[in-house]
């Protein structure tokens, strides 16, 4: 290397790269980038996790325990616990995915569609999950009725800015006079709870609506009942 290049380096660059690799190595040691599951490794998680929507959708978060979900997925506590050490963890990851679900119909509601199609979409789609998806309402309703101790934050945020959003694609559409004017939470809420009813009490609905009502038929007469109580009740007086 010629004199010049000599002259002009740093004696003091190296110590400074030097230091600057080994925080990089301590860093990488101290947050090592998980490693992504294998397949049997993502099998076994999806085993514990139905087993464990049945387990808490009958028993509630706090009568649950990590024996009764293993029994149900068919492994023993030491192998299930390999996968998910807590059960608040496996909790958790349940009602995150819950609540994307949930949130789902309500999110499918377009400011640019006609109202009326547009409710009408939402009761149907909502009747669906109170259809095909009994045990994640009874695991949301009995996180309600604790107090959501383990989901208030999504809730609070995810949940809220939600129907707040779509709350002014309501108060839009009876602004325009497509709507009756009422309040639009009330408005969800109503739906809500009319359509998780069918979930939620689904063996008090078919015990009073008997054998000749009581099948899958009932949720199509739910459909049109409610599609009639909600649409009548929102359809401006000029247009009745």
């Amino acid at each position: 290397m010629p004199p010049s290049k000599l002259k002009s380096a740093d004696p003091s660059a190296a110590p400074k790269r030097q230091h600057k690799a080994d925080a990089k190595a301590a860093a990488a040691h101290t947050h090592p980038k998980p490693r992504p599951l294998t397949r049997i490794q993502r099998e076994k998680q999806d085993v514990i996790l139905e087993a464990a929507l049945e387990v808490f959708s009958v028993h509630g978060f706090r009568g649950a325990t990590i024996d009764q979900i293993a029994e149900v997925a068919g492994m023993s506590k030491p192998n299930l616990l390999y996968y998910f050490p807590r059960k608040e963890e496996i909790h958790r990851r349940l009602m995150a995915a819950l609540l994307e679900t949930w949130l789902a119909p309500l999110q499918e509601m377009n400011a640019d569609g006609d109202p009326f199609p547009e409710i009408r979409s939402y009761i149907r789609r909502k009747l669906e999950m109170a259809r095909d998806y009994p045990r994640e309402s009874r695991l949301f309703a009995n996180e309600m009725l604790q107090g959501a101790p383990r989901i208030s934050e999504m809730i609070e945020i995810d949940l809220k800015n939600l129907v707040d959003e779509k709350a002014k694609v309501l108060l839009g559409w009876m602004d325009e006079g497509k709507l009756a004017r009422t309040d639009p939470y009330h408005l969800i809420f109503s739906i809500w709870a009319t359509t998780q009813h069918y979930a939620d009490f689904d063996v008090q609905v078919r015990a009073v609506l008997g054998k000749d009502r009581g099948g899958e038929g009932r949720f199509e007469d739910a459909a049109r009942y409610l599609e009639q109580l909600f649409l009548y009740g929102l359809t401006p007086q000029r247009r009745r």
